[in-house]
């Protein structure tokens, strides 16, 4: 029989009173490349961190290739040495997001010295400038080595997580979710790639979608596990109580007006010559490759980017820089986005976090029973209601990208704005919440959804802005 790489016997992982796994047996052996997929909240991320041994479990888990690399005179004294899990998110001691502010991204220089890209693929690894080099350009962030970590999009941070990984060379490498996030090249490249790496050999384990496992993975697992105490069962939604917002702009009048915005930082253009304007109403998909400039975009609506200023922007019927507070345009938006995920970092439970879109707030405040009835009527709809009461960073991903969803919409704000808003979840949770915008949005409220996946868009989305390389395309 082909030797195994790790087991798992009657593994149970109990989290802040919630079984996450339960009784789990399985053994990874060599030649075998695993797909794990299942629900949101199934337990998959949780899994990886048992492989690596950084969960506190009931039952045992063996690693026979580590006894095999110890008689082979290699010094290994935890898992985590020679097992690597890419999550989605980058907490270390290198780089935490706890230790910045959302809105940094786009201001750096208030950084005392930024963490580079290149910085941060050396930090923990002995790769050469020819293996930095060879593995960017594989994975199409090498133009970006000199840039800020924290300037990076979603796409361009997941796949330098993977080049980090790949540079310190382990034994089996863990991907939590490698392909969303990045565009339809971008993710037939990374295909190719970790195939090529398998080919050589590589011992792969993939945590994904199940429309999304490549056709070389040998073995699928569903499930994870058994899902979260409570489950995450779908729910009637209930008739809603809460009022509209108290600003509700006219059919037809211009709520985003933009007239050759530029953004650039020296000579790299970000949005060049960006011309576009949105009406009350109006459901509208922005697409384009990694890179874009999407982000960019996004962050001046949403008064985030200092650059608006300099800037032909109106929002509203009103143009930046005359006099309006960062508060003042935030009133009217909610916001989903990875980059705002990464950045949230209170230490909330789920409906409190839910509950901060009221105040346009990360900190915690009072609210009133209507707005609490507001958000256990989002988290019925959603499927998440058992969530409720449970602490917002003990959740899996798709669970939090739900919290956060909620959040976006609790005001009913006129300005909608979805940036990938299912990363993480199952396509019935997805589903689930297409099917929630196309019935719930009101005529007023106007729509932008970002995503690299059109079978996503809601049905009610008619038009489209597309970008490439900061230009509309």
């Amino acid at each position: 029989m082909t030797e195994s790489v790790v087991e798992l016997e009657n593994v149970t992982v109990v989290r802040g009173g919630h079984t996450i796994l339960s009784g789990l047996n399985w053994t990874i052996r060599e030649g075998e490349t695993w797909a794990v997929v299942g629900a949101t909240g199934s337990g998959k991320t949780t899994l990886a961190e048992v492989i690596r041994g950084k969960q506190l479990i009931t039952g045992e888990v063996r690693w026979p290739l580590i006894d095999r690399l110890r008689a082979s005179g290699r010094r290994v004294n935890y898992p985590s040495q020679v097992i690597a899990h890419v999550s989605f998110k980058e907490e270390s001691r290198l780089f935490s997001y706890a230790g910045h502010y959302y809105q940094q991204r786009f201001e750096f220089a208030d950084s005392d010295e930024p963490l580079s890209l290149v910085q941060f693929l050396r930090h923990g690894t002995n790769a050469t400038d020819a293996e930095i080099h060879a593995i960017t350009d594989r994975l199409g962030v090498r133009e970006q080595l000199t840039q800020p970590f924290m300037t990076l999009s979603n796409g361009q941070t997941r796949r330098s997580r993977l080049a980090r990984a790949l540079l310190a060379k382990p034994e089996l490498l863990i991907l939590d979710d490698p392909f969303i996030g990045l565009d339809t090249a971008g993710r037939a490249d990374l295909t190719a790639l970790l195939d090529e790496l398998r080919r050589e050999g590589k011992r792969l384990v993939l945590n994904c979608r199940a429309d999304m496992v490549p056709p070389w993975v040998t073995h699928v697992w569903e499930g994870g596990g058994q899902k979260a105490e409570g489950g995450m069962e779908q729910s009637k939604p209930s008739p809603s109580s809460f009022p509209p917002s108290a600003f509700c702009p006219p059919p037809s009048a211009e709520v985003i007006d933009l007239r050759n915005v530029t953004v650039a930082y020296g000579e790299k253009r970000i949005l060049d010559n960006v011309t576009w304007t949105v009406r009350a109403g109006e459901r509208w998909a922005v697409v384009g490759p990694n890179g874009s400039g999407k982000t960019t975009l996004l962050s001046l609506l949403c008064g985030d980017h200092p650059q608006a200023y300099a800037n032909d922007i109106s929002l509203f019927g009103r143009r930046r820089g005359t006099g309006e507070t960062i508060w003042d345009v935030k009133r009217n938006v909610g916001l989903v986005s990875p980059e705002f995920h990464l950045y949230f970092t209170e230490p909330l439970t789920a409906d409190r976090t839910a509950a901060t879109g009221f105040h346009d707030a990360l900190a915690d405040r009072p609210t009133t029973p209507e707005q609490d009835a507001r958000v256990r009527e989002l988290f019925a709809a959603f499927g998440i209601a058992n969530l409720h009461g449970r602490l917002f960073r003990c959740l899996s991903v798709g669970e939090q990208r739900l919290v956060l969803l909620a959040r976006a919409l609790v005001k009913r704000p006129p300005l909608v704005i979805l940036d990938e808003p299912f990363q993480g979840l199952d396509a019935a949770r997805v589903e689930t919440c297409r099917a929630w915008l196309d019935r719930e949005l009101g005529d007023d409220q106007t729509l932008l959804f970002v995503t690299h996946e059109l079978a996503e868009l809601p049905r009610t989305v008619t038009q489209t802005l597309r970008l490439d390389r900061g230009r509309v395309g």
